[in-house]
């Protein structure tokens, strides 16, 4: 009498989990794309808010009798609608005068909300002819 199990049950039981290995890979995978794609919508949609809210800045505080002073406070309530809570938290704005402009700078880093995710630092500026009223 044979009691050794024959070639086909041997191999089905040495397979059983391989599956499971590359479901695991495969969602691994996808999770860390997931991540990397939020976080490039993020800088967009950062980079975007953070250029409307100088645009604005520097376009109210041309006018004659505004300033240095009304750009850099329209800049802050921009940001504050358009990146509210820990979104916008990292943003330096200095506006001022250079020459016949009026130049908002912002010195912007988002950090991600995502931990071990690397955060995105760039510096942008945007120029208005300063109105004198002449």
């Amino acid at each position: 009498m044979n009691v050794l199990p024959d070639r086909n049950s041997l191999i089905r039981t040495d397979e059983r989990g391989l599956t499971s290995v590359g479901i695991l890979l495969a969602v691994a995978f996808t999770l860390v794309v997931a991540v990397i794609v939020v976080n490039l919508f993020l800088y967009l949609y950062g980079h975007g808010a953070a250029r409307a809210a100088l645009d604005e800045g520097v376009r109210i505080g041309s006018r004659v009798g505004a300033g240095a002073v009304v750009c850099e406070q329209r800049v802050d309530q921009a940001l504050a609608g358009l990146m509210p809570g820990p979104l916008g938290r990292d943003i330096a704005i200095r506006c001022g005068p250079v020459a016949d402009e009026l130049v908002a700078v912002a010195d912007v880093t988002l950090s991600s909300p995502l931990p071990g995710v690397p955060s995105w630092s760039f510096r942008m500026e945007a120029r208005a002819v300063q109105e004198t009223g002449e």
